[in-house]
């Protein structure tokens, strides 16, 4: 979720608390971001608000590159016990298995190339697609990470994955900085957002994730999982739900900026409807799934398609 000059009500009361204490003043990263479980506001669409095409594209044959941009992620570090390394390993193995899964089914009814104001995309339409295989690479951008990134900075680090790995218009560049270098008011208001920048004049589809583990609970730590194990499980539960609601809503919402995707009628996306398994009306909680042996915490998305056509939070 990232910030776009269209604010929903509840973006909209977040940002102008955050204005009116000079925080992030001249920044437009919190008019649509995730927010951190502790900054989720009591505003919240209605259950049969469902998404609707604002007229703009969608990731047809979607895939992932990852930036994981600092030497500190060459050289190594700690936090809570668990290398960079092993988070990592949680994150390459949470996208090397996405695609395909149940879980983002749900992105697939989405579609380009209709009116504004579609709900329902009819045959014939360009349908977003959930294809396995989704990560295609993976690369330590070694160059150094200021102490606290600006949104332009992620913007630059976008780009340099775009340069190394190669342009795709489906392709979403995720750029992960290492523990202690997170763009301003990150825990605090918000958890990862996506955006778009360009490359050659080409539209390219980014997220900002900051490490998960320095926001602690307000960022997922533990919220699906109480215990840690030696794999991450529990500790890194935020790198999925956080780095996964990002990448859901790329899908259907590639340009934020513009909302021009599909996005309900106070600027909600998929993922915002249903974030920390807290969406409107009966919905499932947050939990696990599993790939290869291995469990990797989500949100529930919201479909249109659920609940007979009503809407509504769904795990696939």
């Amino acid at each position: 979720m990232k910030a776009r000059l269209l604010l929903s009500a509840a973006c909209a009361l977040l940002a102008t608390l955050t204005f009116s204490t000079g925080v992030l003043a001249g920044s437009s990263d919190l008019k649509h971001a995730m927010r951190t479980r502790f900054a989720r506001t009591q505003i919240a669409p209605a259950p049969r608000d469902n998404l609707y095409s604002h007229g703009g594209n969608v990731a047809t044959q979607p895939l992932v590159y990852i930036s994981y941009w600092g030497p500190e992620w060459a050289r190594g570090f700690s936090t809570g016990g668990y290398s960079s390394a092993r988070a990592q390993a949680y994150v390459n193995g949470f996208f090397t298995n996405l695609g395909g899964s149940r879980w983002l089914r749900s992105t697939t009814q989405y579609c380009q190339g209709v009116a504004a104001g579609t709900v329902s995309c009819s045959a014939g339409a360009q349908m977003a697609t959930n294809p396995s295989g989704l990560l295609r690479g993976v690369w330590n951008d070694a160059s150094q990470v200021p102490g606290t990134p600006t949104s332009a900075n992620i913007a630059s680090a976008a780009q340099r994955a775009v340069a190394h790995f190669g342009y795709d218009r489906n392709a979403t560049y995720m750029v992960f900085t290492p523990t202690g270098k997170s763009t301003l008011g990150f825990s605090r208001y918000y958890c990862g957002w996506h955006d778009q920048t360009s490359y050659r004049g080409q539209p390219v589809a980014y997220v900002n994730v900051p490490y998960q583990p320095d926001g602690g609970a307000g960022c997922g730590e533990n919220y699906v999982n109480q215990a840690n194990d030696s794999f991450g499980h529990g500790y890194f539960d935020g790198f999925s739900i956080v780095a996964g609601h990002e990448y859901a809503e790329t899908v259907t919402d590639p340009d934020p900026n513009t909302a021009a995707g599909w996005l309900d009628r106070f600027g909600e996306e998929n993922g915002d409807k249903c974030a920390w398994g807290q969406g409107p009306g009966p919905h499932p909680a947050s939990q696990n799934l599993t790939f290869a042996g291995q469990k990797y915490a989500v949100q529930p998305l919201w479909s249109n398609s659920a609940n007979r056509g009503t809407g509504g939070c769904t795990m696939g």
